[in-house]
C-alpha cells in the first residue's frame, strides 16, 4: 500500500517531539489543515486528528470516537482529548524545534499549541526501566493487517487510528526492587528478555499478551521514552486498524476485566490519554478528501 503515512510503519527515529493542538474558537481550521497539508508527507511528521475537529468539520470518520478513562481501585487512566497531534521525527533535535515553529505557524488560523513532549530513543529500543520495549511487534504484512485500515473505502484506506498516552515513570521506587521482582512485574528478564513462563498474573506480559485475547489484540507500537528536568517516562504510541485491540489490552491492564492491576502501576501512571485518526497520503500530502477537503 503507498497511500499510508510513511512514518506510521517506519521505525522509531533517534529523536522524536509530540505536538497537541486545541481548537481556536471562531477559527478556521481549514485554511490551516491546507497549510499543514502543504508541509507535511506523513514521513517526517506523522498527523492524527481528533474527534472534536471531525465534528467540528462536521463529518465522520467510522470508528474513531472518545478515549475512554478507567477508575478501578486507584487506578486512573485519564482522557484527555486534542483536536491535532503531530509527532515529529528526525535525528537532529535542533531540526524538530524548527519544524515545530513551522507547523506552529502553518495551524495558527484553526489551531493552538497544548503541549510539546520531547522523545528520543534509548539504547537499542529500551524503556527507561531497562527492559525492551514492543518485543511482540508486528513486522511486514503483519504490522499493515494490525495497524492500517484496509478495504473499507478509497477514502479510509491507508489510514490509521492511534493511541496516544503519556506515562510518568517513578524511576527510584523501580529501581529499589531487586531485580527479580522487577522481572515479575514486566513478565521478562531484563538480561535476556526472555519472557517469564511462571510470571505472576499482575506482570505486564501477561496482562497484554496479544494473542491471548479473542479476536487477537495485536497493535502496532511505536513509543519512546521522554524526559524532562523533572520527571521522565514512555510517550506510548499504538496504531491499529480500529481502536477496539488497544481498548481490550487496557481493559485488561486497569483490572476491570478480572480484578488484576498490571504491575506496571506499581511505578508508572498514565496522565494522558487521546484517540486521533491518521489520513492517509497521496502523492506525498495528506489525503483529506475524506473531510471533504481536495
Amino acid at each position: 500500500m503507498i497511500n499510508i503515512q510513511p512514518g506510521i510503519l517506519s521505525a522509531v527515529p533517534a529523536h522524536a517531539r509530540y505536538l497537541t493542538f486545541s481548537l481556536i474558537p471562531g477559527g478556521d481550521p481549514v485554511t490551516a489543515l491546507l497549510e499543514l497539508r502543504r508541509i507535511t508527507s506523513g514521513k517526517e511528521a506523522v498527523i492524527g486528528l481528533g474527534a472534536s475537529l471531525i465534528e467540528v468539520l462536521d463529518k465522520t470518520i467510522p470508528g474513531l470516537h472518545d478515549f475512554p478513562s478507567y477508575s478501578h481501585a486507584g487506578i486512573d487512566i485519564p482522557a484527555t482529548p486534542f483536536a491535532l497531534w503531530c509527532w515529529l521525527r528526525g535525528s537532529d533535535r535542533g531540526e524538530l524545534v524548527h519544524r515545530t515553529h513551522q507547523i506552529q505557524q502553518a495551524l495558527a488560523t484553526g489551531f493552538r499549541l497544548n503541549d510539546v513532549t520531547d522523545a528520543f530513543k534509548y539504547q537499542s529500543g529500551l524503556d527507561l526501566t531497562g527492559y525492551e520495549d514492543g518485543t511482540e511487534n508486528p513486522e511486514g504484512v503483519k504490522a499493515i493487517q494490525a495497524g492500517i485500515v484496509q478495504g473499507v473505502s478509497e477514502k479510509l484506506d491507508g489510514s490509521s487510528f492511534v493511541a496516544v498516552q503519556k506515562w510518568i515513570h517513578d524511576l527510584n521506587s523501580f529501581e529499589s526492587y531487586p531485580l527479580e521482582e522487577q522481572d515479575n512485574m514486566i513478565g521478562r528478564r531484563k538480561l535476556d528478555n526472555e519472557e517469564l513462563e511462571d510470571a505472576p498474573k499482575s506482570a505486564h506480559v501477561k496482562r497484554t499478551a496479544q494473542e491471548d485475547f479473542d479476536p487477537e489484540a495485536f497493535v502496532l507500537r511505536r513509543s519512546m521514552p521522554w524526559a524532562s528536568s523533572t520527571q521522565e517516562g514512555l510517550v506510548f504510541v499504538a496504531f491499529g486498524k480500529s481502536t477496539d485491540a488497544f481498548e481490550v489490552l487496557l481493559n485488561r491492564m486497569s483490572g476491570a476485566e478480572d480484578g488484576i492491576h498490571d504491575a506496571l502501576f506499581r511505578f508508572t501512571r498514565p496522565v494522558t490519554g487521546s484517540y486521533f485518526w491518521c489520513p492517509p497520503v497521496h502523492n506525498n500530502r495528506l489525503d483529506l478528501t475524506a473531510l471533504g477537503i481536495d
